[in-house]
């Protein structure tokens, strides 16, 4: 079985359209996060990590009904850093609107997820309102 089988039809199309091949990373992380395993995956920067983490849960969010309001946290990311975190957000965005594009175009029911960060200089107002209408996938720092 080919490794992007594990995906939605409109995943493995958007994806097939934006790189080559899956990296060796990615061929080994996804079937062990598809099987609902704790999955570390130790590579070098550039090789693919956070998309073989976010894929699955991209897959997972965008193809299933959307729970209830106040269960919509379904994706915790904690980043190291509050930059990092914002790049994080930054790169989530091109595959949440590709795979939605190849979803619409082949007229499949799509849910585009809700994305927050919270860092330690969150305003309370903003983290309060996080509790009433959690997002999707929520970036955050240690702090």
């Amino acid at each position: 079985m080919e490794v992007l089988d594990l995906f939605d039809p409109a995943v493995r199309e958007w994806f097939s359209a934006v790189f080559d091949a899956p990296t060796r990373s990615q061929q080994l992380g996804w079937p062990a996060i598809a099987r609902g395993e704790s999955t570390l995956i130790l590579a070098p920067t550039g090789s693919g990590k956070t998309l073989a983490a976010f894929l699955w849960c991209l897959n997972r969010l965008m193809f299933e009904p959307p729970p209830p309001a106040k269960q919509r946290c379904r994706v915790l990311y904690v980043s190291p850093l509050k930059a990092l975190a914002v790049d994080v957000e930054r790169n989530l965005r091109a595959p949440l609107a590709g795979i939605a594009n190849v979803a619409r175009a082949r007229t499949v029911p799509v849910t585009v997820p809700e994305i927050a960060i919270r860092t330690g200089d969150t305003p309370a107002i903003e983290r309060a309102r996080f509790g009433r209408e959690a997002a999707d996938i929520l970036i955050t720092t240690p702090e």
